[in-house]
């Protein structure tokens, strides 16, 4: 043994000697003082080992250190008043030593679980809780949280009374670990896999407390089962969805207990059975404390998802995915609240683009058989358009940002499905909702674009039905050959903050901008009707002295100042095509103003 080490060790010795010995006398002020003194010794021992993580010794020396408490708290004649106040303080300090190696992790782990045989269950759950909790950054790692879940999976089961409050106290805790964790995971550490496997134990902790209570509480704690298991369903997927092997093996055992908490895929995937879940009777701290389940409607329909990715999942879930489809398929109601579930998916930053491929394929299986948009007019179904729209912008976050190419067009197929799933008279509403609350200027393109071929298709249908079509269908017809989409080209070419638009940023939007209010413009002249009020003479000045004019300006300077550096640049190549189409535009505002 090195001189530093056999010093570190005798001072070990003595700290622990001075506390056995002022505890057993009673001595509660120095003994506290010496305690302090002795968790102090270690903490500044773990920091310094910790600092010098390449000198094997190091190594050496914290398992010493840890092979030395394990002794000494094995003694058969030490006395329990010691072990018990020592105990408050030694999980959080051996667990740092944990964080030095594999080795030190395991002897720490037999400490941790000595002292939950020797002591008070409820007061290791209180300990073991105000451990994990009080994170240090230098510790802030998955060796530090190991020792102490593995001690608190055996401390939830040696629990004899106030079950149910015991494990609601000590769920958010734990959640808190694997939710800081899980957004910091290395794709090269297995101590992530190790730390996600104590999750699987607080499971079956909470599993075998459940079974042996009875009534009330037993399906209070059958909920909060399904909540939790729902949030590392989540959490597993973030942190190790790079890893498919391991969290596959993972999602394997996640997907076991929710048939204890009789869970169907239904209910999750639509997410009827969550907000029963989520109607869990806490008390006074009710909705702070379901701050820490925030992610259990991830977890739901991420647990469809594995399900349809993975046969084995499948198969081991005995998920029936093809009654699934046909339900979603068949019925509006429910496929709009899978909409409304998937955005979850869609819009996780964190989650890796796999998982969301396979999300919108499902839902692209979805809508591709469904039969028949017939809706019932005494439906009052603009109540349920805030559920569609935001899922429509979590799948324009998958068009928007996805790197792989096929992924984005199957996103945009699913898009216009789903709008194409919304009822007509809605429709319009909204597209215009999407388009004034996005702030790309590629997605407000696309979305005006979109406008413009759904007025063409009813225009196509006026031409070929004629009157008939006026008769039976103004009512639907008329959401988008109405005066209202002039707002939408008023929001691009004037913005609200006032102005023209931002060039070449928004240069996108602009030429869609232009294109539409020219398709409008002739469409409306040709056609010998103004639906849209476009050719007014009041919205014709409008359109020509607050929308073309400035912009005209406003192209015109910033064409000549890139022109001035190089006339290949791209913004000259971008501006272009705004410029033509300006241009034309202007001319037919021009030579309609002339015979008004």
């Amino acid at each position: 043994m090195s001189t530093k080490r056999d010093s570190i060790i005798n001072t070990l010795h003595q700290t622990l000697a001075s506390c056995s010995s002022l505890i057993e006398a009673g001595d509660y002020s120095k003994s506290q003082q010496s305690i302090s003194e002795h968790v102090d010794f270690l903490n500044s021992v773990s920091s310094s080992i910790l600092s010098e993580s390449e000198n094997e010794d190091s190594e050496k020396t914290a398992l010493e250190i840890l092979a030395q408490i394990h002794q000494y708290i094995s003694l058969p004649t030490l006395n329990q008043d010691v072990i018990d106040a020592l105990a408050f303080e030694w999980p959080k300090a051996v667990a740092k030593f944990a964080c030095r190696s594999k080795r030190c992790l395991e002897t720490a782990e037999s400490i941790i679980d000595r002292l939950v045989e020797t002591c008070s269950p409820r007061d290791m759950l209180s300990i073991l809780c105000e451990a994990l909790g009080s994170q240090d950054e230098l510790f802030a790692v998955p060796r530090y949280f190991i020792p102490l879940l593995s001690g608190l999976t055996k401390v939830l089961v040696s629990i004899q009374r106030r079950h149910y409050e015991q494990v609601k106290a000590a769920v958010p805790v734990i959640l808190s670990v694997f939710g800081t964790i899980s957004s910091e995971s290395d794709d090269e550490d297995t101590d992530f896999e190790e730390l996600f496997c104590k999750a699987i134990d607080i499971a079956n902790s909470i599993q075998e407390v459940r079974v042996k209570l009875e009534g009330k509480d037993s399906n209070k704690l059958r909920a909060l089962l399904g909540l939790y298991v729902l949030q590392i369903m989540a959490l597993v997927s973030i942190g190790l969805a790079s890893k498919i092997a391991s969290c596959l093996q993972l999602v394997l055992q996640l997907f076991h207990f929710l048939q204890h908490c009789e869970l169907s895929y239904i209910g999750l995937i639509t997410g009827c059975e969550v907000d029963v879940l989520t109607e869990l009777d806490l008390g006074e701290d009710g909705d702070e404390y379901m701050n820490c389940f925030s992610q259990v409607k991830l977890g739901a329909s991420l647990a469809v998802i594995w399900a349809y990715k993975s046969n084995e999942v499948a198969i081991a879930a005995k998920a029936d995915l093809a009654a699934i489809k046909s339900e979603l398929q068949g019925n509006w109601f429910r496929r709009w609240e899978a909409i409304g579930m998937l955005k979850h998916i869609f819009s996780c930053v964190n989650l890796p683009w796999e998982l969301k491929k396979y999300a919108i394929k499902f839902l692209l299986c979805i809508m591709d058989g469904i039969m028949s948009h017939s809706y019932d007019d005494h439906v009052d179904y603009s109540a349920y358009m805030p559920t569609l729209y935001t899922g429509l912008q979590a799948i324009e976050m998958v068009i928007m940002y996805a790197s792989d190419a096929t992924l984005r067009k199957d996103a945009f197929g699913v898009f216009k499905k789903v709008i194409a799933d919304t009822p007509t008279s809605l429709r319009f509403d909204v597209l215009r909702a999407l388009i004034k609350n996005s702030d790309s200027s590629s997605m407000i393109a696309i979305l005006l674009d979109y406008v413009r071929g759904e007025m063409h298709v009813e225009k196509t249908k006026r031409i070929s039905l004629g009157n008939a079509f006026l008769e039976q269908e103004v009512h639907e017809s008329a959401s988008f050959w109405s005066p209202s989409v002039l707002e939408l080209m008023e929001f691009v070419l004037r913005p609200p903050e006032g102005g023209p638009p931002s060039l070449p940023e928004y240069s996108d939007a602009v030429l869609s901008a232009l294109n539409f209010y020219r398709f409008i413009l002739i469409t409306e002249s040709t056609g010998n009707s103004n639906y849209t009020g476009i050719l007014s003479k009041d919205n014709l000045r409008k359109a020509y002295n607050e929308w073309l004019l400035p912009l005209r300006t406003l192209l015109a300077g910033t064409m000549a100042e890139n022109q001035k550096v190089d006339f290949t640049s791209d913004t000259i190549c971008a501006l272009n095509p705004v410029e033509f189409v300006l241009y034309r535009c202007i001319e037919l505002v021009e030579e309609k103003l002339k015979h008004l």
